[in-house]
């Protein structure tokens, strides 16, 4: 398989400040980076695709309990004329032998959610830097845990969270810093995404129109669905968060302080089946999760971001977007921008692509011919170029381990609201208060980090 089908299978400072410093963005030290990859399958896999294009990155090796994911990621290295990577299978724990070895500088973590934590602290505690697909953990414990590990051993963690590197997010981040939308309000993203076809998937081919999850099922419809049927709460907050805690300089200068989650009733799944397989058992199955959960966070500073998990339903896919401030509003849904006393007309809508080519961001303008070709749209190349270049550099990912589990505690604190009629959610401070002294230099220095 190449590339393309590898990721169907998946998915500045002041005003003024509009271009990086000059210098070359990457150091001239070419040194090796040496991986491992948990989880070869479908994300892993495109993981692997962005590895192999670079000439600074080893593939050392794989870790998979599945066959066909060994055999897919076997195959196309060998297509690639990438040396073979060892293989690690046969049980939950196979990784652990891999997390031994001393020529691995970091793992890659694309396993089900269910298994991240452990091997996002084994892995730091064996000296592994780790980039973990996205979720870091089940409960606001573990992702303390997480914390605390880095912390203790000084090793890297990030979630490999793309979006904040689409090409629309870093323009309009570009905005925000020369101030384009005054002081920020409000901000929304989410995740809306019509997944019915992933969470049911006979196995026949990709992505398909099954009616099947679990052991009868293939890739993310074995082990993802059934969080759906356990689980109430915003599954999967990153996509739509993480570009917030840009705009809004969260952790670093401003934190999340409270959160309440709503959730609506559950019918979408069960109709899904019935529609593709009239009287199949899986359509009177319960599925916990609402088919709409919205979730509304406040700011230290102020600010307010609604957070919206939509995969039950129809609808073309959009994360939702919306940063609005005193001198104007980006919506990416509406693909509109205006900006007071400067768009075209009072009171109506600017088509958002003169705006947003107007302030590209910096790195897309130097790199978007490395990104073309590259999953969703590009920005798996910056997130994995992020990833790679902190680690030559022994520097902080440029999603760092408190960044990360902020957005990944929201999970955990959305259930617990949800089971409490919507009762409002204390937000941890991963930090313990140096997010009143960092900076946020997010996509800023001549590093490109």
């Amino acid at each position: 398989m190449e590339r393309r089908e590898f990721l169907k299978f998946g998915g500045i400072a002041a005003a003024g400040f509009s271009i990086l410093p000059s210098g070359s963005l990457f150091a001239a030290d070419q040194q090796k980076v040496r991986l491992g990859y948990i989880g070869v399958g479908a994300r892993g896999m495109s993981h692997i695709s962005e590895g192999v294009l670079r000439d600074d990155v080893e593939i050392i090796a794989i870790c998979d309990t599945q066959e066909w994911a060994l055999s897919m990621c076997r195959n196309y290295l060998k297509r690639k004329n990438r040396p073979a990577a060892t293989e690690y299978t046969g049980s939950e724990d196979a990784y652990k032998k891999m997390l031994d070895r001393n020529d691995i500088d970091a793992v890659v973590i694309s396993t089900p959610w269910q298994f991240h934590h452990q091997m996002a602290i084994d892995s730091m505690r064996a000296g592994k830097a780790v980039g973990c697909e996205v979720i870091a953990g089940l409960t606001v414990d573990e992702h303390w845990d997480i914390v605390r590990t880095s912390e203790k051993t000084g090793v890297h963690y990030t979630t490999l969270e793309n979006v904040c590197y689409r090409r629309d997010v870093m323009a309009v981040l570009n905005m925000v810093r020369q101030g384009l939308f005054g002081e920020l309000v409000h901000c929304e993203g989410g995740y809306q995404h019509d997944l019915r076809e992933v969470l049911f998937n006979d196995g026949k081919e990709w992505y398909g129109h099954g009616v099947e999850y679990g052991p009868k099922a293939i890739s993310e419809a074995q082990w993802r669905t059934q969080f759906n049927i356990d689980q109430d709460g915003d599954l999967y907050p990153t996509h739509g968060v993480g570009p917030c805690m840009q705009f809004l300089d969260i952790n670093r200068g401003n934190r999340f302080t409270s959160m309440s989650s709503f959730s609506s009733k559950s019918p979408g799944l069960p109709a899904y089946i019935e529609h593709k397989s009239p009287g199949h058992p899986n359509a009177k199955i319960k599925y916990n999760n609402g088919d709409v959960t919205t979730t509304m966070i406040n700011c230290a500073n102020g600010e307010t971001v609604l957070l919206s998990h939509d995969v039950h339903l129809p609808r073309p896919y959009s994360l939702g977007f919306r940063v609005q401030g005193t001198e104007g509003i980006w919506m990416d849904v509406a693909d509109s921008i205006y900006i007071y006393e400067k768009s075209k007309k009072p009171h109506q809508w600017d088509p958002a692509k003169e705006w947003l080519d107007k302030y590209d961001h910096p790195l897309w303008k130097k790199h978007a011919k490395e990104a073309e070709g590259a999953g969703h749209g590009g920005m798996d190349w910056f997130v994995f170029n992020g990833f790679i270049e902190a680690i030559k550099r022994k520097k902080p990912f440029p999603i760092d381990v408190y960044d990360s589990v902020t957005m990944s505690v929201i999970t955990p604190l959305s259930t617990k609201s949800l089971k409490e009629k919507n009762a409002p959610q204390d937000f941890p401070d991963f930090t313990k208060g140096k997010w009143t002294q960092r900076k946020n230099t997010f996509a800023l220095d001549d590093s490109g980090l």
